[in-house]
């Protein structure tokens, strides 16, 4: 997925500065952002408050939309460096091709990963005919220096772990929760899981005590920590816990995103993560050159133009704020 906005800034993110070694509770609440489509999307990461959690750099939760008489999800191809997309749907279909050849349908409950490695280009369209909803999250990760110039590829997993508790049923879509793991390809330690709560569920989800998390509402009604969660918000919950203790008011969804905290400096701009302001303009040349990134065949519409960079160099910015 793309961050289509026409203006992006450029951002420095990660580093140590800014977690918390102690439980914190950060209310968050997410800003108003478009991608291909006629529906805004709720963004809730990066924001001013929070602009990464672990390794985990970007968030938009979109839906849920009746697209039924609308294209729904029309992302041209777009291309990325150094991070991992993934794409989670509760409902609807995306049909997802690359230029690695890649062409798969992810589905609500399968994982779709792509490592974009040293260079992809992708695109993403609500298939015709579609389903009537479409509801979702997509995150990036922010690969470590070791490995953000491997190969790009993408997976696709239709299987993938699930684990219960008294009111709650949770699928580990990256890493490991309660003993449940993912079969996606992780780069650092990191967990990533969709909860879904029944109304009146008193849960408590055991947790790493050197990861850093946090939580985002994608339906309204679940209080963690004792803190109610408007949709579309997301909820810091810094390190050192043993468990988070979740319950709802009516039945809920939520994300649970984590990790260990990201020790590098990243840049971040338009569909690039890098480590310098010189190597985002290169690769914003690149594209623009139609050079490194390869070519995606069989989507309907022209590729998208890379925004215009800004006129000043990099400010260094904190991972919070």
């Amino acid at each position: 997925m793309s961050d289509l906005d026409t203006r992006p800034t450029l951002k420095e993110c990660g580093g140590r500065d800014g977690v918390s070694a102690a439980p914190v509770r950060e209310l968050i609440p997410g800003r108003e952002a478009y991608i291909g489509g006629s529906s805004p999307v709720r963004r809730v990461l990066p924001t001013l408050g929070r602009r990464m959690v672990g390794p985990w750099c970007f968030l938009d939760h979109y839906g849920p939309d009746d697209i039924s008489t609308a294209d729904g999800m029309q992302v041209a191809p777009h291309p990325h460096i150094g991070l991992q997309t993934v794409s989670w749907l509760r409902q609807g279909e995306i049909l997802h091709r690359d230029s690695v050849g890649s062409l798969a349908t992810v589905l609500p409950g399968r994982l779709g990963l792509m490592t974009s490695g040293r260079g992809i280009a992708h695109s993403e369209e609500s298939p015709v005919p579609h389903p009537t909803w479409l509801h979702g999250v997509q995150l990036w990760v922010a690969l470590p220096d070791s490995d953000r110039d491997t190969d790009p590829h993408f997976e696709l997993h239709p299987e993938l772990p699930t684990f219960q508790a008294r009111g709650l049923r949770g699928t580990a879509f990256m890493g490991e929760v309660d003993g449940a793991a993912s079969p996606g390809r992780a780069y650092s330690p990191i967990v990533g899981a969709d909860l879904v709560l029944d109304a009146d569920a008193d849960v408590r989800l055991p947790l790493e005590r050197d990861f850093e998390y946090a939580v985002v509402a994608t339906e309204p009604g679940a209080v963690v920590d004792d803190v109610p969660l408007p949709i579309g918000s997301l909820l810091y919950l810094g390190c050192g816990r043993d468990d988070v203790h979740i319950r709802t008011e009516s039945a809920s969804d939520l994300i649970l995103i984590g990790g260990e905290p990201f020790a590098e400096k990243i840049v971040m701009w338009w569909n690039f993560v890098g480590r310098s302001h010189d190597e985002i303009v290169q690769a914003r040349a690149e594209w623009q050159a139609e050079e490194r990134f390869g070519e995606v065949h069989g989507y309907h519409a022209p590729r998208l133009d890379a925004p215009e960079l800004p006129a000043t160099q990099l400010k260094p910015r904190g991972r919070a704020r």
